[in-house]
Formats: C-alpha cells, sequence, structure tokens
C-alpha cells in the first residue's frame, strides 16, 4: 500500500521553514551546526512549538536538517551535499551551480614555491622549479563542503598569482592562458580530520573525510595541476 504523502504546512509554519531554509542557505547557519531548544526557536519566530515541530519535519525530510535522538542530540544543520560526475572535468562552481547551490570561495593562501619531488614528478617539472601554490576553502550555499590545495606550474602560467582566484581556475586557464583540462587522474583514500583541518571545514577532530589526490592534464596529455582535496 502506497505511504500517503505528508499533510500540507499551514502559513506559520510553510513561513518559519522559508526563514530557516533562507538563513541555511545564506551560511548564517552553517553545516552542523545545533539549532536552538524548540521552545526558544518557537519563541524567536512567534508560532507555537507544535507549529515549529512541522516546520522543522518538513526541512529534515527535505534534507536539509536532522534529528538525533538522546542526551546531547537535537536539531542539526546537514551539511551541504554535492554530486560529482568523475566522468567529467568540470571546475566547481560550475558543478554547483548547475546543482542549484550558490558557489563560494575564500582564498587561504597564494604563493610562488619550490616544487617539492611529489609536486615535481605529478607535473613532470624539475625538483625545486617554481610552482604556484594555491589554498583556498571552497562553500556551497556558504557551508565549506572541501578544502583545496592545488599547484600549477609557474613557468608555464605567468602572473597567475595576479589574476583574480575566487572562481574557477579552469575557466581562468582557459580565458588567459589557452589550456584546458581534458582528463585527470585520481587517488582516493579515507583519512581523519585534523585539528586545523576540522576547523576550517566546521567539522569533528577526528572525522573521517575523503582525501582527492588529483594530476590534471590538458588535451595533449602535459600536466597543468597537482591538487589534494579534503
Amino acid at each position: 500500500m502506497a505511504a500517503l504523502p505528508p499533510d500540507p504546512l499551514g502559513p506559520a509554519a510553510d513561513d518559519v521553514r522559508r526563514r530557516l531554509l533562507e538563513r541555511i542557505r545564506s551560511g548564517d547557519l552553517r553545516g552542523g551546526e545545533r539549532l536552538g531548544a524548540e521552545r526558544d526557536l518557537a519563541v524567536e519566530y512567534g508560532v507555537s512549538r507544535s507549529t515549529l515541530r512541522q516546520a522543522l519535519s518538513a526541512l529534515e525530510g527535505q534534507g536539509f536538517l536532522r534529528r538525533t535522538p538522546g542526551r546531547g542530540g537535537g536539531t542539526f544543520v546537514t551539511a551541504a551535499k554535492v554530486s560529482r560526475d568523475l566522468s567529467r572535468i568540470v571546475g566547481l562552481p560550475a558543478l554547483l551551480r548547475d546543482q542549484g547551490f550558490f558557489a563560494g570561495t575564500r582564498v587561504l593562501s597564494a604563493a610562488v614555491v619550490a616544487a617539492d619531488d611529489a609536486t615535481a614528478r605529478a607535473l613532470g617539472v624539475a625538483p625545486g622549479a617554481y610552482v604556484h601554490d594555491v589554498v583556498r576553502i571552497r562553500l556551497a550555499d556558504g557551508a565549506p563542503i572541501s578544502l583545496e590545495h592545488a599547484r600549477f606550474p609557474a613557468a608555464r602560467f605567468p602572473d597567475l598569482l595576479e589574476q583574480s582566484l575566487g572562481g574557477s581556475i579552469y575557466e581562468l586557464l582557459a580565458a588567459r592562458y589557452g589550456v584546458e583540462p581534458a582528463e585527470a587522474e585520481e587517488q582516493i583514500e579515507v583519512v581523519e580530520a585534523a585539528g586545523d583541518e576540522a576547523a576550517v571545514l566546521g567539522t569533528a577532530h577526528g572525522a573521517a573525510l575523503l582525501a582527492i589526490t588529483r594530476t590534471t592534464r590538458d588535451e595533449e596529455g602535459v600536466p597543468l595541476e597537482f591538487s589534494y582535496d579534503l
């Protein structure tokens, strides 16, 4: 027997749902953040607790909230989930836009450094050759979803660090240097979040993360990027 559809929300509950959803999408409420007590939220939004519960249940059903029972439990904002087609080489901003997210980036650092042995092998340059080193946090609807550490050969992409690095670097490489990614080799492993990584990503210390080590090449098979993403 088919399950009955949920009852439609009344105007007051739907208004609370929309207001909470706006806070989630704007980043005011971040992934993993715990909401206040129901009685406090009901007072804040000027509704009864039963009306508030209807709004919370609707957001839980939509995947924006999760509820954990017992002591230490509560209602938490669900971390943003992004689907990725591994057969396509596309920048994260475009990927997020395609799925209806608002893409954002915070550049943590950008510098020219000497390539270590692993970077040199991946990019096909001599050890010690200069590479652009860029560390960024990628955001979906204001919530951090990835810590990205990427390196690019400096000789091939002069003055890269003088450009705006807040968008898709793949699109920047195509527009400024005429170089487009065509293939990528990736190694994926599960790692534990270190203290600084956990703080940046808004997760618990020691939480399981997917680490992706990637070498991206152009149409001629020449490496253009070596990156490590969490």
